[in-house]
């Protein structure tokens, strides 16, 4: 048991032994392992900091000792090698980078430049596309250009006409020599001096003074009587209180014929009379004009040739030109008095004729007396402003002694000023024509027809017999109310049925042919020489154009392009031509001008005293017409299948041929800003050329270098610092669209060419792209001008805005000229003109457009900052002038639109009647 025991006991201890041996083993082994490498990488590490740097082991050693060391000295050459493969791999990376920069530069550019030659490709596919359609047209046309005819020329000798059956029966056909009047004549016309006949001397001075004052002014007087169309002589008004008496009747036939070039029986010769008073004298009643024409105020029947003589306005202003700024205005439509006559009754006709034998032109109205209706007229009158129905001013007996008049007619009352205040309260005027029916047209007749017109109050003529002056040209029922005396019972009810817009229209219309044909004596001959052009089917002159003094300049840089202004994606906004710039077509309607738009002509502004080279009222062809047969200069777009995009841009369409538009830039020494706005408009398709107005007296820097832009830059000299030469009608303008444009302007690309096809469209108006707005201020009686947004527009600026060449020529020629002075003074307001004039004209508002940047939004927003001072005035003007339509502005605006309203009587334009074309149109562009 006990030796069992033991061995167990000493077996267990010797495994114990074992178990602690191996565990200090492992233990003794984990410490050498472990700590011993730590304990020995600490010395390591720290030994070099705690010795001075000479006793250095492992660190750098000054002089390099420790790569003299063999295995340092390999380590050392990796160590370099290495780094040197790191610097050769980063200076790779590096190029490598460089490289890929450079490549993607080259892609982006590669790009560009593809895209860019699909560009010119399509351009030039469009150009090819035009030049092939132009070659068609010329083709299809084939014939030569028309050149003049051959002018004729009168014989010497000129042996005459044949004589007519009486000279009674002289009509245009057998009395006048059309020999002498070739359509490519000019209509030259020879005026004898007065003093070269006898009777001149019994001339009244005034009228010899006035007449002549108008002959110096007029573009058909020459001084050759060989190559003379017409022959004109003045023959009257003879003065009452002449020392001698003037000839007898066959004193004055002898004079007459002895003329130099009465050529036996006076052809082509006209005779005025021109008439100052009432009652004037008839002083060719029995005298034997021959074939002679004869233009004055009073005619008898039997003394008038329809068709030959002209009836023509008495001289209402001999020398004094009328106030335009004194006329009232034509609103309120109806006024104090719905109508007022004054005029006495003179003697009667069978009283005139007992006096003596029949001799003078009085006395030769033999027989007995018309049906005269006067006492009815002077009842049924009478009877109205004692009803009292209606406020109405009658008076038949003067207050003063009545002006001479002939018999059966009315006499005039009072003096002319008193007359002119009675109509400015009277909404229409009576004229009652003379009782006798042989009595054609008389002088006392027209003189209160022509107050009326001046004061803007409404002629009602009773008599429907009365030959108003060129009424074979002029439209009378548009101004006056022409009445037979039978119906004078009708008369309150006709003239109470009249709407206020017939009213306006009819006030209107009477304000133009007043202005136009019959306030000046410079008018008045302007008018008689007109009637005579015009029946004998001459075109009038052409209007002139303002010649355009180049200043020379030199273009030394390539014009870039502005990415924002320009830049208009894949999109190609047209053809940008290679061929020469191409003008618009000029005087195609010399003739057609002349005698189809007769009437139109002569009861339309301007007038019939100009030939224009093109008007944006010309006819244009159905939309089929330019696939059957008149397709000569028409681009539809797709070939007429429409299209949008590419299609749409490729080709102009419409119903008018294809043109260019000039831009027109008004610049004043801002030479930096200038050169800027000329480089966006490179690249800018249907430009034809760039007229800069250079407004400064100082001239550009002669080391200045304009840009290039592929196309004429026309720098032009003007005489002074006036923003009227804006509308200057440049002879360097040759194309019908004018976009007018300041040198500060920012317009895109795009949003030009959308103007330019909206204005092609609508022509006769203003297109453009800031809006203004005018109203009138019932608070403080005054017109108010809106410069900030809104959505009621009334005119378009035109610092960015298409306009039509020939509203040019109106504006610097025809409208007013108060108006231009009135700008000159203010130096501003030209855009305020300009709208009130074509609104005058056309009798609609412009049209804006808006940018396509941009989107207008409406909102209820005021802002009140009275910074244009100086507009106020500048729309008085215009308001005041012959024009009909106008804006305001804080102080100086609201002058303007005074002006306008005062001159013209009307505002054409409503409130929120300017069109606004919406950018929905952007779907096409």
């Amino acid at each position: 048991m006990q030796r069992n025991g033991g061995v167990v006991g000493n077996g267990s201890q010797s495994w114990v032994l074992r178990r602690v041996r191996l565990t200090w083993l492992s233990f003794m082994l984990f410490f050498i392992l472990v700590f011993f490498p730590l304990i020995a990488h600490y010395y390591l590490t720290t030994i070099d900091e705690a010795v001075g740097p000479d006793k250095r082991i492992f660190g750098p050693r000054p002089g390099g000792e420790l790569c003299e060391a063999k295995h340092v000295q390999d380590l050392c050459r990796i160590r370099e090698s290495v780094s040197e493969e790191l610097l050769q791999l980063e200076a790779k990376r590096q190029e490598l980078n460089g490289e890929i920069a450079r490549l993607n530069l080259r892609i982006e550019a590669c790009k560009r430049s593809i895209d860019s030659a699909k560009q010119d490709l399509l351009q030039l596919k469009n150009v090819i596309s035009q030049t092939e359609h132009s070659y068609k047209e010329l083709m299809a046309q084939n014939q030569p250009k028309l050149s003049l005819p051959v002018r004729l020329l009168p014989d010497k000798d000129d042996p005459g006409l044949p004589p007519p059956r009486s000279v009674q029966s002289c009509r245009l056909h057998t009395c006048f020599d059309y020999a002498r009047c070739p359509l490519t004549s000019g209509f030259p016309v020879y005026v004898y001096d007065t003093g070269s006949y006898p009777w001149g001397e019994y001339i009244d001075p005034l009228v010899k003074q006035a007449f002549a004052s108008s002959v110096k002014s007029s573009v058909y007087v020459t001084d050759n009587p060989s190559i003379a169309c017409l022959y004109v002589v003045l023959v009257g008004e003879i003065l009452d209180s002449s020392p001698s008496p003037p000839p007898s009747p066959l004193d004055l036939e002898k004079q007459l014929k002895a003329l130099p070039y009465w050529r036996l029986d006076g052809h082509n010769h006209l005779l005025i009379h021109l008439s100052r008073k009432s009652l004037t004298q008839n002083f060719l009643y029995n005298v034997s004009t021959g074939r002679a024409a004869v233009a004055q105020s009073t005619f008898l029947e039997r003394q008038y040739r329809e068709g030959f003589d002209l009836v023509v306005s008495p001289l209402v202003h001999a020398l004094s030109e009328p106030n335009f700024l004194e006329v009232p205005p034509q609103v309120p439509v109806k006024r104090k008095y719905l109508f007022t006559f004054q005029g006495e009754k003179v003697e009667s006709l069978r009283s005139s004729l007992l006096e003596a034998p029949p001799q003078s032109f009085e006395e030769e109205m033999e027989g007995d007396p018309p049906a005269d209706y006067d006492d009815r007229i002077i009842g049924t009158l009478k009877a109205v402003q004692d009803s009292h129905l209606d406020q109405v001013l009658v008076e038949f007996t003067c207050k003063n002694r009545p002006k001479p008049s002939l018999p059966t007619e009315w006499a005039l009352c009072g003096e002319k000023e008193d007359r002119l205040e009675v109509l400015k309260a009277s909404t229409f005027a009576l004229v009652i024509s003379p009782g006798d029916g042989q009595v054609v047209a008389s002088a006392g007749v027209n003189m209160r027809l022509f107050e009326a017109l001046e004061v803007g109050a409404i002629p009602v003529v009773l008599g429907d017999h009365s030959k108003l002056p060129y009424h074979q040209l002029i439209r009378w029922s548009e101004a006056a109310i022409m009445v037979p005396k039978p119906r004078i019972t009708e008369l309150h009810f006709l003239l109470r049925s009249l709407s206020d817009n017939d009213l306006l229209a009819m006030r209107r219309q009477g304000r133009f042919l007043w202005e136009t044909y019959f306030s000046t004596s410079e008018s008045i001959f302007n008018t008689i020489l007109a009637s005579v052009r015009t029946s004998i089917q001459i075109p009038a002159a052409p209007i002139k154009e303002e010649p355009a003094q180049e200043i020379p300049h030199k273009a030394g840089k390539m014009a870039g392009t502005d990415a924002n202004l320009a830049d208009n994606g894949d999109l190609d906004l047209g053809p940008v031509e290679t061929e020469p710039p191409y003008a618009s077509p000029r005087y195609l309607r010399n003739f057609t001008y002349t005698v189809s738009d007769v009437y139109r002509t002569w009861n339309r502004a301007p007038g019939p005293f100009h030939l224009f080279p093109h008007t944006p009222l010309d006819p244009v062809l159905p939309s089929e017409a330019k696939f059957l047969g008149s397709g000569t200069g028409f681009r539809p777009i797709g070939g007429g299948s429409g299209g949008s995009g590419k299609e749409f841009q490729a080709a102009l369409g419409g119903n008018v041929p294809r043109e260019q538009f000039t831009v027109v830039m008004l610049t004043y020494e801002r030479e930096e800003v200038l050169m800027n706005s000329l480089e966006r408009l490179n690249g800018l398709p249907y430009l034809n050329k760039v007229v800069v107005v250079w407004n400064s007296p100082k001239p550009p820097s002669d080391d200045l270098l304009w840009p290039d832009i592929g196309l004429p830059i026309v720098v032009v000299r003007t005489e002074k610092n006036s923003l009227n030469n804006r509308f200057l009608p440049w002879d360097a303008v040759e194309t019908e669209a004018i976009l007018s444009i300041d040198d500060d302007a920012h317009l895109r690309h795009d949003e030009i060419m959308f103007g330019f096809r909206v204005w092609r469209e609508a022509r006769d108006r203003i297109v453009g792209f800031p809006g203004r707005f005018h109203a009138w201020d019932l608070n403080h009686q005054s017109w108010l001008y809106n410069s900030n947004y809104s959505c009621e527009l009334s005119m378009v600026l035109t610092g960015a805005a298409f306009f039509h060449k020939y509203y040019a020529y109106l504006y610097s020629y025809v409208m007013p000229q108060a108006i231009r002075d009135m700008v000159d003074e203010y130096i501003n307001c030209e855009d305020i003109a300009m709208n009130f004039l074509v609104s005058h004209i056309t009798r609609k508002p412009p049209i804006k457009v808006s940018m396509l940047r941009m989107t207008p939004v409406c909102l209820s927003v005021c802002v009140c900052d009275c910074v244009f001072v100086c507009l106020f005035l500048c729309l008085s003007v215009c308001l005041s002038a012959s024009l009909s339509l106008c804006p305001s502005a804080c102080l100086c605006l609201s002058a303007c639109l005074s002006v306008c309203l005062g001159l013209s009587g009307s505002v054409c334009v409503r409130p929120s009647a300017c069109l606004f074309v919406c950018t929905s149109i952007r779907l096409c562009v």
